[in-house]
Formats: C-alpha cells, sequence, structure tokens
C-alpha cells in the first residue's frame, strides 16, 4: 500500500496541479455571466444604496451585469440562507451588514452559520448612524427623550429593518444603558421603517446616515444624536449620544461583501482586487462619503477577523441586555 501511494504521489501531485490551474484560470475568467448582489432588505434602505453605488462601476468593469436582488425578511436571515446554499463560484454574494453576519445568531435559531458558511470579501463601508425623531415629536434631544421614556414606559415606539437589524440593536443598548423602554415596529428594511416614521406612524428610530440624512438636511425629519464615538462632520451641529448624557454609548454599522463559504480563493481574491479597484474612484469615496459612509476596503483576511470579533462583542451585548427576537 507504501508502495502504492509513492509511486502513485507523482500522478496525484498533478492532478491537484490540474485542479489548481483549472481554478485560476476560471477566476481569470470571473465573470462569465451576470452576477447576483443579494441584499437583505428592500430597495431604498442604507444597504440596498451603497450596493447599487458598487454594483454599477463592477458591471462596467466586468462587462456584466451586476443584478441586485433585494431578498428582505427576518432581519436578513433570508437572503443569508440564500446566499450560504448558492453555488460556490463567485456568481452570487451579499451585500451583508454587521447584523447579518455577527447578531443574528444570537437571536434566531438559524439553520445557516454566517461566519462559516459565508466566505469574508472585503469591508466595504463604517456606516454612521443616527438617532432621528418624526417633527412633531415633543422630545428635541436626548435628555428629553429619556425623560419622556421614563415616565411613560414603552409609550413612545420606534420602527426598525427587522429583528436583530443594526437599527434594532441600537435601540435595545439604548434602552439598556439608560434604564428606558420602548415599543418595538418591526418593518422588512429601512425604505418602509423610514416611509412609516416620516408618516407619523412610529416615533423615532435609530438608522443610517446613508438613508436619513436627505431627510434631515429637508427638515422632514430630526436629528436627536449621532451614534458614533465623535460627531459627524455632516452633522456637526448634532451631540453624539455620548454627549448628551449617555457616557460610553457608542454605535457604528457595516456593510461588507461575502460569498459562499466554498467559493474557490483565486476568485474570492479576483472578487476583492475588482471591487478595490472600484472603491479607489475619488468619485465613489466622495459620494459615499457625503452620504455618511467611511470606506474601508479591508482584506479577505482582515474582514473575516472583524466578523469574529463582533460575533462576540455581540453575543454578550445581546445576553446582558436579554434581548430577544419577539
Amino acid at each position: 500500500m507504501l508502495n502504492y501511494f509513492i509511486k502513485s504521489a507523482p500522478i496525484f501531485g498533478l492532478f491537484v496541479l490540474g485542479i489548481s490551474s483549472v481554478t485560476f484560470v476560471h477566476a481569470q475568467n470571473f465573470p462569465d455571466k451576470a452576477v447576483t448582489m443579494v441584499v437583505g432588505f428592500p430597495a431604498g434602505g442604507g444597504t440596498d444604496i451603497v450596493a447599487r453605488k458598487v454594483a454599477t462601476p463592477l458591471s462596467v468593469m466586468w462587462n456584466q451585469p451586476v443584478v441586485i436582488d433585494n431578498k428582505g425578511g427576518a432581519g436578513g436571515t433570508i437572503a443569508t440562507t440564500q446566499v450560504a446554499r448558492s453555488a460556490a463560484n463567485g456568481h452570487t454574494i451579499m451585500m451583508a451588514t454587521m447584523g447579518n453576519m455577527a447578531i443574528n445568531q444570537h437571536l434566531y435559531n438559524l439553520t445557516t452559520d454566517p461566519a462559516k458558511e459565508l466566505s469574508p470579501i472585503t469591508n466595504v463601508v463604517g456606516i454612521s448612524f443616527v438617532l432621528v425623531a418624526r417633527t412633531g415629536l415633543a422630545a428635541n434631544n436626548v435628555e428629553e427623550l429619556i425623560s419622556m421614556a421614563k415616565k411613560k414606559p414603552n409609550e413612545l415606539n420606534y420602527s426598525s429593518s427587522g429583528i436583530g437589524g443594526a437599527p434594532h440593536l441600537a435601540v435595545e443598548l439604548f434602552g439598556f444603558m439608560t434604564g428606558t423602554s420602548y415599543t418595538h415596529v418591526v418593518y422588512k428594511g429601512s425604505g418602509p421603517s423610514i416611509a412609516d416614521l416620516l408618516a407619523g406612524q412610529v416615533d423615532f428610530t435609530m438608522d443610517s446616515l446613508v438613508q436619513v440624512l436627505p431627510l434631515i438636511k429637508s427638515g422632514r425629519l430630526k436629528a436627536l444624536a449621532v451614534l458614533g464615538s465623535k460627531r459627524s462632520p455632516l452633522l456637526p451641529q448634532v451631540p453624539t449620544i455620548s454627549e448628551s448624557g449617555v457616557s460610553g454609548y457608542e454605535f457604528t454599522n457595516w456593510f461588507g461583501l461575502v460569498a459562499p463559504a466554498q467559493t474557490p480563493k483565486p476568485i474570492i481574491q479576483k472578487l476583492f482586487a475588482d471591487v478595490s479597484k472600484v472603491l479607489q474612484s475619488a468619485e465613489l469615496r466622495s459620494e459615499l462619503e457625503k452620504m455618511g459612509a467611511d470606506v474601508i476596503n479591508n482584506t479577505p483576511e482582515q474582514f473575516g477577523a472583524q466578523i469574529q470579533s463582533d460575533v462576540l462583542k455581540w453575543g454578550e451585548i445581546v445576553h446582558k441586555a436579554n434581548v430577544k427576537a419577539q
């Protein structure tokens, strides 16, 4: 048996080399058909907006369509499962969020483990979040919002893009740190969540500047605070939540590209290289920054480490704050 293995080793080596060569050629020719970029939320939300900003120049570069597939529902878990089970050839990728990759598994009984069943490509952008309220709400700052909530627990309601999504967790963390409680109104994405906030059906939300900045500037929504560690240059007059009396509060989100776990490494590297070229465009970076999205564009390895870190971080927060998937 040993002699057979020794004699066969050169043939086996050639076989492996042949597979590697084929994979390399496929990566060089990738993509040879349309690429689907799945978004776990309806059109019009922050994830969708950023996905389309990236997809358009990729279509030009590849001379192939990059089709946005909005697959909303269950806080992005439907999309996550779909992509994890897709053919691992690079032609199906997802613009994932921190909620998709690091939070949902602590809230739902998932059949998919996103951190294991999806391969990181690159963290595209870090997203600034802001606390926004309907214009008719009596509270005009964080202190007044907290005061109202303490006088009448659960009377104020807030909208979110779905259970386990970043807006949901942002408010849960806020409530935990301030000893306040609110009624959660769940939507299938940030688009419908913001639409009902504008219509006065809910009182406030915490969501990305990418989506709500134009609404703040037009006076259709009022910004009470930004959620990061420092003020946003896009809203310099708006304080942070930490500045507003909730010391230590900080929340940021990210949107990043992932693929099915068994996608060959050469294809992952080609996706990373091509997306990086797109993100190096000064024009695109400027557009994203003006919306409150800061380009990150880390390597697949760095993004993978970030996801693992966030899985641990948010597991602890979800447990401590006793957040439930109602």
